[in-house]
């Protein structure tokens, strides 16, 4: 009789017995009543495992869902492979498919060499043969291979940014996964079989077309798009900034390293920048706005961006003068919670949006107002300053997440006014199949900050980022579309950088504590990048306002 091992199950009440070599996908069929939607991956002893995994030792298993983080990403990944698999089938087997960016968690992708636009036909076709894989339920194998042959089956295939991003790994063994006769890799978990994924659609959106997947909270169903014109813009104005800098992945990041080309793309990366913020300072100027209303995510860099926006506005003969939303918070005894019962400072109604509306409406008539400041050690609003006047040349900049939403200003009248939204879109992905999060760019951005300049450690930052990302998507990225301009904060070298100061802080989790799935992940992304000195980040960087020695 073979050996048996004790599995405990997370929502089981009692352990379970099982024969050692047991994978988890058997497992999952006996624990299938534990979630009201298909178990797609694991979680043992707090790592991330592929269904397919054996079990051979006593573990705690976590099973999850589409609507958990990792379990959706997951599905993302397998309905990519599905898709690249089906486009290869259509258009040949050696065409080239790049995953582009990400728009509301909708993947956009294009056929760079094709040589001509994807029409709806054609992607009737793909979409077609997507649904005849998952209809036909072909197993994803995983297969760990040696680098060398790894790096062989890449050529194979043609799969040259693979080759790219392989030459710097570290290990011995990559992993592969086999959908049909097609190999490819991807940085992450896959599902079990091509039978899980039942729910995308494909829809032609400029050059190329977007790979939808299906939304966690509604069982399944494919959301309605909406039409994110403006977003769409600035992805594309982020690739062409990363083929001025001829850096589209990883692999060919590594590489300018390698080459000892790192220090001018830092420093052509920085005047883009800079060539950005002096365009949208002389816009302001031309249109003889008086409000400049800076809002983005958390991480984005406004303050940063704010900054040298003053700096620019002021070569224009302007007189910039910085206004924080954070100002007109309520006292603390009275601000909002959340459904967990902990203060809300992310909510509209966690301002006084009177008080707010009513200075701002007085400083446009003339009027000297007493500007509050937030006392965040005491959390009450305080009156202390000179009373502020505007006079002919002043411009306000009111900076804060919820500077794009009119209830901020509606006593304001709109021609007065000029909105930006901020944000770190992602420039440069691992390859053409394995995009980076613009989450994951300013949740490692968050956790040097946080530890630097609040004392914070990593796990405590993990932690809240789900409530954080959950009130981005209520009050901040739905008036996205109402700005009149975007810059984007990404930085193609950033990662390289930050990498140094993350890995400490993410490797002190314990395994113990749930944000180590999470910590994991992330040290495994960060291990795609080589590292550079942060002696070579100017002081006016984005970057500082997280690493520090920002001369802001």
């Amino acid at each position: 009789m073979g050996e048996t091992i004790t599995v405990s199950v997370v929502g089981e009440p009692t352990p379970i017995s099982a024969p050692s070599g047991t994978t988890l996908l058997e497992l999952s069929k006996s624990c299938a009543h534990l979630s009201s939607r298909p178990i797609i991956l694991a979680k043992v002893n707090q790592k991330l495992q592929d269904l397919c995994v054996p079990l051979s030792v006593d573990c705690t298993v976590e099973f999850l869902d589409i609507s958990d983080p990792n379990g959706y990403r997951a599905y993302q990944r397998s309905v990519a492979f599905l898709m690249i698999y089906a486009a290869k089938l259509v258009l040949g087997r050696k065409t080239r498919i790049v995953i582009e960016h990400s728009i509301n968690k909708n993947y956009y992708c294009e056929t760079p060499e094709l040589g001509m636009e994807v029409s709806e036909s054609l992607l009737d076709q793909i979409e077609s043969e997507m649904l005849k894989a998952a209809e036909k339920d072909y197993p994803i194998e995983k297969f760990s291979l040696p680098l060398d042959d790894a790096i062989k089956r890449a050529a194979e295939f043609e799969l040259f940014d693979k080759i790219d991003i392989l030459k710097y790994r570290r290990t011995s063994n990559v992993n592969f996964y086999k959908l049909d006769w097609f190999y490819d890799y991807f940085y992450g978990q896959m599902l079990p079989s091509t039978g899980y994924l039942k729910s995308f659609k494909l829809i032609k959106k400029s050059k190329g077309f977007m790979l939808q997947f299906p939304s966690a909270a509604n069982d399944y169903e494919i959301a309605e798009m909406s039409p994110n014109n403006k977003i769409s813009e600035v992805f594309e104005e982020s690739n062409e900034w990363a083929h001025i800098l001829k850096v589209d992945t990883v692999g060919q990041l590594n590489s300018l390293i390698c080459n000892g080309g790192v220090g001018d793309i830092i420093r052509v990366n920085e005047a883009l920048h800079e060539k950005k913020i002096a365009y949208l300072a002389d816009k302001i100027h031309q249109l003889n706005k008086t409000i400049v209303l800076i809002a983005g995510p958390s991480s984005s860099g406004k303050t940063t961006f704010a900054q040298r926006l003053c700096i620019q506005l002021r070569v224009n003969g302007l007189k910039p003068i910085v206004i924080s939303l954070d100002n007109y918070f309520w006292d603390r005894e009275i601000t909002p919670r959340d459904a967990s019962g902990n203060y809300d400072f992310e909510s509209l109604d966690a301002i006084d949006l009177n008080q707010i509306n009513a200075d701002l409406d007085a400083l446009l008539k003339g009027k000297a107002v007493s500007m509050p400041s937030f006392n965040f050690t005491e959390g009450k609003r305080e009156y202390k300053g000179k009373p502020l006047s505007l006079g002919n040349d002043d411009v306000l900049v009111i900076e804060g997440i919820h500077g794009l939403n009119e209830k901020v200003t509606e006593l304001i009248p709109k021609q007065r006014k000029f909105k930006i939204f901020a944000s770190a879109l992602t420039q440069v992905n691992i390859d053409d199949h394995n995009r980076i999060p613009t989450t994951d760019t300013r949740l490692i951005r968050r956790l040097v900050r946080d530890h630097k300049y609040r004392g914070a450690d990593a796990r405590t930052t993990i932690a809240m980022w789900p409530s954080v990302l959950r009130g981005e998507n209520k009050y901040i990225f739905p008036f996205q579309e109402e700005a009149d301009a975007f810059f984007n904060s990404a930085l193609v070298y950033e990662m390289c950088i930050l990498k140094q100061f993350a890995e400490p802080l993410l490797f002190n989790i314990d395994k113990s504590y749930r944000e180590y799935t999470e910590a994991m992940r992330l040290i495994k992304f960060l291990d795609s990048f080589l590292g550079v000195s942060s002696e070579l980040v100017a002081d006016n960087s984005i970057l500082r306002e997280f690493i520090g020695g920002s001369c802001f």
